[in-house]
């Protein structure tokens, strides 16, 4: 019979300072992009040990609530509460039709997003979206650059959206599907084309034209899909 009142594990207390750190961060202490102060700082302000504060730190990065950059700091990722999360262990098998499942169901996620950013996006939302496709045109032969700014993208349409819970499950197929999209962006091939179809979508962002948004973003989904199903990965691989 299990001791419900067995002594409380360390790793209880790692809960705890996380719970904590992550408070500090819900109430606006420390914001999105803020560093937090160094793990020497921290130990000494909740009184644990440095390996605490490691571990803790570790549990809100695996949550993506904060990044860890060696030689640099502890930097917030987020500061809204986070209700999804991907699975870390994920490993499955790429498959056509999983690339065409993946993208049926951003179909779903994106029209509605961009349906509703064009309602609430911000000047500061749109002027990111701009930023990021400006990155995008400078490195169209940079694939790990330009991937990043191209789903950077379309995350900044869901929060612009205004809706917690759509921008975070773009997130998590964001985040479980990593090098699916990256297959996908070399099976379309055309960089400079898929670069065009997000200007327009940002533009009828900018115009405030919801119907030419969505048709927008409606065509540049479903030219991808098409893409996929002409794809054939027997005769051409993707590395």
């Amino acid at each position: 019979m299990t001791d419900a009142f067995a002594p409380v594990s360390k790793q209880s207390l790692t809960d705890r300072l996380a719970r904590q750190i992550r408070g500090l961060i819900r109430r606006g202490d420390y914001r999105q992009g803020d560093r937090l102060p160094p793990i020497m700082e921290m130990a000494r302000r909740f009184g644990v040990g440095h390996p605490t504060i490691r571990e803790a730190l570790k549990k809100l990065e695996a949550v993506g609530i904060v990044e860890i950059r060696h030689g640099s700091g502890v930097y917030v990722s987020r500061s809204e509460e986070v209700l999804v999360l991907a699975s870390p262990d994920y490993a499955g098998t790429v498959t056509k039709k999983l690339l065409l499942d993946l993208l049926r169901t951003r179909m779903l996620l994106e029209l509605q997003s961009v349906a509703d950013a064009v309602q609430h996006a911000t000047p500061d939302h749109l002027h990111e979206m701009r930023r990021l496709l400006t990155l995008a045109s400078q490195n169209l032969d940079n694939d790990a650059v330009l991937h990043s700014a191209n789903m950077s993208f379309h995350r900044q349409i869901a929060l612009a959206s205004g809706n917690t819970v759509l921008a975070q499950l773009l997130d998590v197929v964001q985040d479980l599907f990593r090098d699916e999209q990256r297959m996908i962006l070399s099976i379309f091939g055309s960089r400079a084309r898929d670069h065009q179809e997000h200007l327009g979508i940002l533009e009828a962002l900018e115009q405030r034209d919801e119907a030419l948004a969505v048709g927008r973003m409606r065509a540049h989904l479903e030219g991808v899909q098409d893409a996929v199903r002409r794809w054939d990965p027997e005769h051409h691989p993707v590395a």
